[in-house]
């Protein structure tokens, strides 16, 4: 697609976007006290050790040495360098900012060699992600994502505080990844956390770990696992949650979705990754010595990011979605324009229940930009002790999702189905 048709789609793209794209905060509204400079450029990633690094795109902070790390409330000046050759602008997962004033001015992506500066506010503590997904039409290889952390206003009693980005690849026989979006013959599957084919990770007896899992992959369920160990799960795709074991140890994640959970190392073990189809090592915790302080009282709930304690389900505004359809206004992001249908449209302040259906013969991952919302009871008479983002839904169901419409814009929406070729899909709504 020549470069003259690709903008002016992804312009629409970012105003679909709202407050979680580039331009989050109008320019002059509170003095930056962070900065954060992002780079879109190529890479190259060592996937298999008898062939050459395979060619990638990549998300980088330059800013920053290690792990991205920022402070709930913080109001930052983000600097994004496109060195690419197709127009990019990072997409975040997580970032809501109610408070903004000017959301919808449809700006552009950044055009290749260029820069632009934005302000942006930090409402919400949490782990969240930020990356190119909604530009991969145009994208020559795959991208890597980059975790974002904002610190929690309190302290959070912990020894240790690790990202654990989970990826996968579909190599071609040449080692070579292939991008999302395409036809995946002659490919094979490998899986990388933090860029590694093996994570190895040490740790004294009793030490408390905060591990953020991300499912970094494009169409993938990961399932991971720590063996011997319980893990307590505090926070869900960047919100904090009534904290409750994962079933057998295992979290299991929809592309783009984040688990925070606390684990007090006991005994060397194993990190097993299940794809839906084998279980495989990729990686372990070694467990030796013994810290010398007193052990740690048992985990308290994360201080709230603001979020409504309770949600008005009896006079909530209903709306129901089918997942994927093009005859119900779903479209690849390169031809989405906001003179489409609106999904649903709802007043600010309003409880909005939206019936999910997945009429697809395969998994497909549900996205709402703008809003966390809470995973219904079968009969509506509550919801799940945790907000969410983002949700995979299994062929031919249905689920109910709730949530208060307290950021007034317009947002996106997005459907992809849990298969490698598969498009990526997208609507809008309003808050009105």
């Amino acid at each position: 697609m020549a470069p003259g048709m690709f903008e002016p789609n992804r312009r629409e793209i970012l105003a679909g976007l709202g407050a979680s794209a580039a331009g989050l905060m109008a320019g002059g509204a509170t003095p930056p006290v962070a900065q954060l400079a992002l780079q879109a450029r190529a890479s190259t990633l060592a996937l298999r050790p008898d062939q050459p690094a395979t060619p990638i795109w990549e998300l980088a902070a330059v800013s920053h040495v290690g792990d991205v790390r920022l402070k709930r409330f913080d109001s930052c000046q983000l600097i994004f360098r496109n060195n690419l050759t197709v127009p990019l602008a990072p997409v975040w997962y997580g970032l809501n900012a109610p408070d903004v004033t000017d959301q919808f001015r449809g700006r552009g992506p950044v055009a290749p060699d260029a820069t632009e500066t934005s302000n942006i506010s930090i409402p919400n503590a949490g782990t969240l992600l930020a990356d190119f997904r909604l530009f991969e039409d145009g994208q020559k290889q795959p991208a890597r994502p980059l975790p974002i952390i904002v610190a929690e206003s309190s302290r959070v009693v912990v020894d240790r505080d690790v990202v654990v980005l989970l990826e996968e690849w579909r190599l071609r026989p040449d080692g070579t990844a292939l991008p999302p979006g395409r036809d995946l013959k002659g490919t094979s599957a490998l899986y990388t956390i933090n860029g590694g084919t093996s994570f190895e990770l040490s740790a004294s007896v009793g030490e408390r770990l905060r591990l953020r899992f991300i499912n970094g992959s494009q169409r993938s369920v990961l399932a991971i696992k720590l063996e011997k160990h319980e893990v307590q799960v505090m926070a869900l795709d960047g919100q904090p949650a009534e904290p409750f074991p994962a079933r057998n140890g295992a979290l299991v994640l929809a592309p783009g979705a984040r688990a925070d959970a606390f684990v007090d190392a006991a005994a060397s073990a194993r990190f097993l990754l299940h794809d839906g189809k084998e279980a495989r090592r990729v990686g372990s915790l070694t467990v030796s010595g013994k810290l010398e302080r007193p052990p740690l009282a048992p985990p308290q709930p994360f201080p709230l990011n603001g979020l409504p304690e309770t949600l008005d389900l009896r006079s909530a505004l209903r709306f129901d979605v089918a997942l994927g359809l093009s005859d119900a206004g779903w479209l690849r992001p390169a031809s989405f324009s906001v003179k489409s249908a609106p999904a649903f449209r709802a007043r600010f302040g309003r409880t909005v229940v939206l019936a999910i259906k997945n009429p697809a013969p395969i998994t497909t991952v549900f996205h709402l930009h703008g809003h966390p919302f809470r995973l219904l009871d079968k009969l509506d008479d509550g919801w799940k002790p945790y907000w969410l983002d983002t949700l995979a839904i299994e062929p031919g169901q249905t689920q109910r999702i709730a949530f208060a419409a307290t950021a007034p814009g317009q947002w996106l929406i997005e459907s992809v189905a849990t298969d490698w070729a598969a498009p990526r899909l997208v609507r809008w709504y309003a808050v009105e």
